[in-house]
């Protein structure tokens, strides 16, 4: 089936059909209506390779490192509500946390002519991200690194990790420990990714509460096998830290796991908070305390600001930042005595 066969059924012209497909400006409705009655009778469907070479796919590529960690599910939900009412396409670039794979999982999206990317805390190298977002419209999700070239969306993760230092130290810990990410290396050469504005959110905070010697930084990746073993290696210590704080809800259940191997419980014996507050955190066996970052809104917004790219009605970089709250569940308590 071709756009001669459409043009046809519906008795215009080639070019109308093309319009309409383009979604071009000067279409009347009832044009619109006649050719997608057309399209949908004869179940056509534009070939993506042959619209790019004419211009748009309507295909937006989505970079991840990890299927597993739920807070990449509410960020996808926010994507795809953003575009549902359009003619874009999603595809999902799931690449794991090497940033060579990543790194070669952008250049695919790119080399199959996706309109846009969407990175979702990339490790792949900051000057790779940067000479790609100059020919391909791009938008980074966690780092907190300004540029000229791409847009942002960040939560000010600092402010988080100071809402639950406060809250712990309310309930009377001083012994907290974080749980986070690596973040950044040499080689990938982001300065500010959302593990490290986090990091100092978290020392900046037990500063103030005159806690500076209390605090402990272990890094783990975000998953639930990283958060177990960050939660053995912690728990085991000669000093147990009281309370622990992650960077993720994913990793903060593997802690839960690795607690409950050691004859520990929560909040009991340890006090346990996540970050992302995804659907996970409120299972009634879990009811974790956890910062939400409006991960369905950071997708949204991600998604709007790229196609704003996209189609030519902004040209200047934008970067737009949540604030957190923090949900209080049954995972936080005072601390046992010793």
């Amino acid at each position: 089936m071709t756009i001669t066969d459409v043009a046809r059924h519906a008795g215009v012209s080639v070019a109308a059909v093309s319009k309409v497909l383009r979604n071009a400006y000067g279409v009347s409705p009832a044009m619109r209506e006649k050719v997608q009655a057309a399209i949908a009778e004869l179940g056509y469907r534009p070939h993506a390779a042959a619209r790019g070479l004419r211009g748009r796919t309507y295909t937006i590529g989505v970079l991840l490192d990890n299927v597993r960690n739920a807070f990449f599910a509410d960020i996808l939900d926010g994507i795809r509500d953003e575009l549902r009412d359009s003619e874009y396409t999603v595809l999902i670039g799931a690449a794991g946390f090497d940033p060579e794979e990543q790194a070669k999982t952008v250049r695919s999206l790119v080399d199959r002519q996706m309109d846009g990317l969407i990175l979702i805390a990339p490790g792949t190298a900051r000057d790779e991200v940067l000479a790609t977002a100059a020919s391909t419209p791009t938008v980074v999700i966690g780092h907190h690194d300004t540029a000229d070239t791409h847009d942002s969306v960040v939560d000010a993760d600092d402010i988080g990790a100071g809402l639950v230092v406060d809250h712990l130290v309310g309930l009377g810990h001083r012994d907290i420990a974080l749980v986070s990410a690596q973040g950044t290396t040499k080689a990938n050469r982001w300065k500010r990714p959302p593990e490290t504005v986090l990091t100092e959110g978290y020392l900046a905070a037990m500063e103030t509460h005159g806690l500076a010697g209390h605090t402990r930084v272990h890094h783990a990746a975000y998953s639930d096998e990283g958060g177990f073993k960050a939660g053995m290696s912690l728990l085991t210590a000669e000093r147990p830290p009281t309370a622990v704080m992650t960077g993720a809800d994913v990793a903060a259940l593997g802690i839960y796991r690795a607690a409950h191997e050691l004859g520990l419980r929560i909040p009991d014996d340890l006090s346990l908070v996540g970050y992302n507050n995804t659907a996970l955190a409120a299972l009634a066996p879990v009811q974790l305390t956890s910062v939400d970052q409006a991960g369905h809104t950071m997708g949204a917004t991600a998604a709007r600001m790229l196609i704003e790219r996209v189609e030519g009605r902004r040209d200047r970089a934008m970067r737009t930042t949540m604030t957190p709250r923090l949900v209080v569940r049954r995972s936080t308590a005072g601390p046992r005595a010793r």
